[in-house]
């Protein structure tokens, strides 16, 4: 069997700068600290953090009294912040940096009167925190028909969450602004995810099958996942290696893998053990490094 690794795959800055977070919080605070929402969407990271004194929360609410709070990787709404003061929680935040320009950015076009449109899945943690920051439409791009209905001449924003797919982010701007023309049109997909998403394409014209490796929550693995079937190419989302066993490799000769952004390099690692291939290649372009700067509490 012949392997193809895609390159860019794995951690992103924001993510490396979420579980260090985390784990100097821990050294800093001592056990237990608590996480609001998955601090990354991964099983393997949080069940790990979690096995050191970290315990993950769905709500605010669960957080003790006078206790150290940590907000995940993925945003939250400002009532959030509001609820842990009124309960005397330290916070650390470790939303990630490109995420909060997506905040301010909704914020700075709110208070010059324009209408704000969220390109984003309902019910993910990133846009339930987005749009907690001021009024905003939510257009889903998995729902057909959706665009809202504004005056034509209407001054319109339009931001999305950073882990959508490029191209389907990119058709249903390109429609808003058909419809409106005065809109802006904000780039705020992820570095990262885009990269990723542009080895993937790579990938599939190589191989008869691509394995993610990842959450089924995390949506930036879904992504990849969704890209590699648009090109044609049969994909599946695996977060352990156990998984293996039910797919058919039965004279498959090319596989690719590639994983989410939250997906540590330790489980590809695994993948690639037990595939056992004869040749591996890389596939794609090295991302350029960068590191986001942690929370001011932290920096000693």
């Amino acid at each position: 069997m012949h392997l193809f690794l895609a390159t860019p795959r794995g951690f992103c800055a924001g993510v490396v700068r979420a579980i260090e977070i985390v784990e100097k919080s821990l050294g800093v605070f001592g056990a237990p600290i608590y996480i609001k929402h998955q601090i990354v969407h991964n099983k393997y990271v949080v069940q790990d953090l979690e096995s050191k004194g970290a315990i993950t929360v769905n709500e605010i609410s669960d957080v003790p009294n006078d206790s150290v709070v940590i907000f995940s990787a993925h945003g939250s709404p400002p009532v959030d912040y509001e609820i842990a003061k009124s309960k005397n929680i330290k916070i650390i935040d470790a939303t990630c940096p490109l995420v909060i320009k997506v905040h301010n950015e909704a914020i700075k076009y709110s208070k010059e009167g324009k209408k704000i449109i969220l390109l984003g899945h309902q019910e993910h943690q990133e846009v339930i925190g987005t749009m907690g920051q001021t009024d905003m439409i939510l257009v889903d791009d998995r729902q057909k028909n959706n665009i809202p209905e504004f005056d034509a001449e209407e001054k319109i924003v339009v931001l999305s969450q950073t882990t959508l797919s490029v191209e389907d982010t990119k058709q249903i701007s390109n429609s808003i602004k058909d419809k409106y023309k005065n809109s802006i049109l904000r780039n705020d997909i992820c570095y990262a995810v885009s990269n990723r998403q542009k080895a993937v394409k790579s990938l599939s014209r190589l191989v008869e099958m691509i394995i993610v490796v990842g959450s089924e929550n995390s949506s930036n693995c879904v992504r990849l996942k969704e890209v590699s079937e648009n090109y044609g190419t049969k994909s599946y989302l695996l977060n352990s290696v156990d998984e293996i066993k039910n797919l058919n490799l039965k004279n498959i000769s090319n596989i690719g893998i590639t994983s989410g952004a939250s997906t540590p390099e330790i489980l590809i690692d695994e993948f690639i053990n037990q595939l056992k291939p004869s040749k591996i290649t890389t596939v794609g372009d090295k991302e350029r490094e960068i590191n986001f700067v942690l929370p001011s509490e932290l920096k000693a």
